[in-house]
């Protein structure tokens, strides 16, 4: 633990924007695994209807700077390509 003041309020928001940048990537993967799911079973319409919501979700943590807009690019580029096979 530091003991310089202003290091102190930085470790605090540290730990804030990391529980929140990790609840946004935990609802990314979420949705992606929902989509794989739904395209291993079979149910296409139901996989471009989440496609829809997991697009939305990346375009959100690209926006953000939780992840960077090439991971979001390529995130979505990848389950476009699975969900379209």
């Amino acid at each position: 633990m530091p003991n310089i003041k202003s290091s102190i309020r930085s470790v605090k928001t540290d730990a804030e924007r990391r529980a929140h940048n990790n609840s946004i990537k935990s609802e990314l993967r979420t949705f992606t695994r929902k989509v794989e799911e739904t395209v291993a079973a079979g149910n296409n319409d139901e996989a471009k209807a989440l496609l829809d919501k997991a697009a939305s979700c990346i375009d959100k943590a690209a926006s953000k700077g939780v992840i960077h807009k090439n991971t979001a690019a390529r995130k979505k580029s990848r389950l476009a390509r699975l969900a379209n096979a």
